[in-house]
């Protein structure tokens, strides 16, 4: 039983390592629901507003090409104004699966 404890948990945290971030383009913001998990090298969200086509773009992006134009924030769907990710959920209920099976 430690085994699939053990097991859980990796497959917990390696979803919980990667960065997750609403990715679309569309005209409302609101409408953006898609969501992807980020590359290695990409460490922020972003949302882009294109004035004049009334369109807003959602996706991943380093930190070093977080310019002006776009607006870049930290964390798991961030770019979407949800404080708290799926990924935090996960690790809280793994540990406390491990926890429980760990100890009988």
């Amino acid at each position: 039983m430690q085994f699939y404890g053990a097991l859980i948990l990796l497959m917990t945290l390696s979803a919980a390592c990667s960065l997750r971030c609403y990715s679309c383009t569309a005209t409302e913001a609101k409408s953006c629901t898609d969501t992807k998990s980020c590359a290695v090298i990409f460490n922020k969200c972003y949302t882009l507003k294109v004035e004049g086509l009334n369109m807003v773009t959602k996706g991943c992006l380093n930190s070093l090409a977080c310019l002006d134009r776009f607006s870049c924030c930290e964390g798991d769907l961030c770019n979407s104004g949800v404080s708290a990710g799926p990924s935090v959920l996960l690790v809280l209920l793994s540990s406390a699966f491990f926890t429980v099976y760990h100890l009988s």
